[in-house]
């Protein structure tokens, strides 16, 4: 169907769209502390020290309009800050690690400054989310248990 003024779309059955998309509200929950800590680590500019800052800090401002707050206290099956996350990308091997709120490179810590980190948080056990990857690739993320406090 061609359409010949983009603001004056079809009425009635006339305009299909080719895809069916479940709607962004609602995927992702986050607890208080999380959005608190996220909105601290944006308003402080904390973000300014990841590869690439300025998507990082538009992807967590993102999240934090688009997440619905999580019951307290928090399921089990959500990923939030402290917990450690097993999740697997695209076909790899599972990989675990524990979600931080501090920016940081330590050993087995995700830190919610990189994609990988602020694609898990608010994400649920069994859940799939596409991640962009650093070389500007997206694979497919599920995760696949959430352990700890």
């Amino acid at each position: 169907m061609y359409i010949s003024n983009p603001t004056h779309l079809p009425m009635g059955n006339a305009y299909q769209p080719t895809f069916k998309c479940p709607p962004l509200r609602g995927r992702f929950q986050l607890i208080r502390a999380d959005r608190i800590g996220v909105e601290r680590l944006l308003s402080l500019e904390l973000t300014a020290e990841c590869p690439n800052p300025t998507l990082i800090g538009g992807f967590l401002r993102h999240k934090l309009r688009l997440a619905g707050p999580a019951p307290e206290p928090a399921p089990a099956t959500l990923v939030i800050a402290g917990r450690t996350v097993f999740f697997m990308t695209s076909g790899g091997k599972a990989r675990s690690g524990m979600l931080t709120l501090v920016p940081g490179h330590d050993a087995g810590c995700i830190p919610v400054t990189s994609f990988l980190g602020a694609t898990l948080l608010g994400m649920r056990k069994q859940q799939r989310a596409p991640l962009l990857r650093e070389d500007g690739w997206i694979d497919t993320l599920v995760v696949l248990d959430v352990r700890g406090a």
